[in-house]
């Protein structure tokens, strides 16, 4: 499959959000990336289900919605309503990930689990097959801007491999740190989806950096 970009919101002008979704709704851009932090799990806090429910009224294409919250779980009708269309939870912040995955699954929604930088790809293995989206955090999770983790390579390409002998289905996401100089090779590794932030929102033109990142090949 090629590629998909997810552009993050995080990283846009909030007092420009209107905008800020138009460029994104014109651009060669797949899905819109909506980082959701409670300044517990991570040391931030950042938007919630009022904001994405503003955001869906004028998103022409799927919200990829990423919890950083503790007890996920109890919010997964909440987003669903909100006009989420993938949910992803951290396996560091759920005690019963199963049945989170098929909860989010029965609200008709793409189920992903995101791994903090220090979480091997290994813990994921015995549910491997109840997951439609892994996303490898290549930054610690919690502000935009940071540098990406140069150990991502191996962590992709462990990941990869597994989903091979493992014949799964699942998506690669890498989020943080992703930009034109180091797309071309997480592509190659095997990541279906680059989540982009302030690599494209603070560009000089956001639309055509997008458009670069889409246009990278292996």
């Amino acid at each position: 499959m090629n590629h998909l970009i997810a552009p993050s919101i995080l990283a846009s002008d909030f007092g420009n959000l209107k905008s800020e979704i138009t460029m994104v709704n014109q651009s060669s851009a797949d899905w819109f990336h909506l980082d959701v932090m409670d300044g517990i799990f991570v040391p931030n806090i950042s938007f919630g289900i009022p904001v994405i429910k503003s955001i869906a009224r004028y998103a022409q294409k799927p919200l990829d919605v990423h919890l950083m919250i503790i007890n996920p779980e109890n919010y997964i009708r909440e987003f669903k309503i909100a006009g989420a269309n993938i949910l992803t939870v951290h396996y560091e912040a759920c005690n019963h990930l199963h049945r989170t995955l098929q909860e989010i699954r029965s609200q008709n929604m793409k189920a992903g689990v995101a791994i903090n930088p220090h979480t091997p790809v290994s813990c994921l293995k015995d549910i491997i097959h109840d997951i439609d989206l892994i996303c490898i955090m290549s930054v610690n999770p919690g502000f935009g801007g940071q540098n990406f983790i140069e150990r991502t390579y191996t962590k992709l390409q462990q990941l990869t491999k597994m989903k091979h002998a493992e014949k799964a289905n699942f998506l690669i996401q890498i989020d943080g740190g992703v930009n034109n100089e180091n797309s071309k090779k997480l592509i190659k590794l095997g990541a279906n989806v680059l989540v982009a932030g302030s690599s494209v929102f603070k560009s000089k033109d956001p639309t055509h950096t997008i458009q670069l990142m889409k246009n990278q090949a292996i």
